[in-house]
């Protein structure tokens, strides 16, 4: 049965919102319990991303795709898998829900719902880090979605655990999040200054991404005859050569 529109914005909004309070919150939880000690903050804050990434997939997957991410919704754009009117609906839904995600997660902590983040992240070694880890993150995704669906909330929050150590910005890797972050001057914060940088980074990385996917999954097309595929990934290539 097709899910109406509206549930799924509403799913989009949600799990975007406990997606922000999952970042934000346990950057303002680790910053307080951790003594000054930066790497042991940042480690609680990336286990406690990537675990609850794959719960939000789990749990608003089958609802909306979970996508939660409008660079994961323009890539779905790109491919025809969602159309235009309901990607940019996908985005406003997913904008809207990261700040108030971020608007909630201050009041948990007794902050003020809005700040200006003083966190500064500029320059090219950040910007080339939220192109690659958004391409690996689009690139995992449309991996899994393709030969094993039901694992791309694992991929996905393991990902996103390994980027946030192995990318100079911590792997923002999504536009909703990073202006939500803005509206924080807590530990995952980013100055508004350097927001447009950073989502032009993740936009560039998510197009990237699609386009070498849409290039990869179809070169072994020209081998189907000497070597059948085999398994999930066989039936996707086999559809899509038809």
């Amino acid at each position: 049965m097709m899910i109406s529109l509206s549930r799924r914005l509403a799913a989009e909004f949600i799990g975007t919102a406990f997606l922000v309070a999952a970042v934000v919150g346990s950057g303002i939880m680790g910053e307080r319990l951790s003594g000054g000690n930066v790497s042991l903050c940042l480690l609680e804050n990336t286990i406690a991303t990537g675990a609850g990434l794959v719960a939000l997939i789990l749990a608003f997957g089958p609802v909306s795709g979970a996508h939660l991410n409008p660079a994961v919704s323009l890539a779905g754009g790109m491919s025809g898998e969602l159309p235009w009117a309901e990607a940019a609906s996908y985005i406003c839904a997913q904008v809207l829900g990261a700040v108030a995600g971020v608007i909630v997660t201050h009041l948990m902590f007794a902050l003020p719902a809005i700040q200006a983040s003083q966190h500064a992240r500029s320059g090219p070694a950040q910007f080339l880090s939220e192109c690659v880890a958004t391409f690996g993150l689009l690139t995992v995704i449309a991996g899994c979605s393709r030969a094993r669906p039901e694992a791309v909330a694992f991929a996905v929050g393991a990902y996103i655990t390994g980027a946030y150590w192995f990318t100079a910005s911590t792997a923002f890797a999504n536009p909703a999040l990073t202006i939500a972050r803005s509206l924080s001057d807590t530990f995952a914060g980013i100055r508004p200054a350097d927001v447009a940088p950073f989502i032009a980074a993740q936009l560039l990385g998510a197009f990237s991404a699609a386009l070498f996917f849409r290039w990869l999954v179809r070169i072994p097309m020209t081998q189907a005859a000497e070597s059948p595929p085999a398994g999930e990934l066989g039936r996707a290539r086999e559809i899509e050569s038809q």
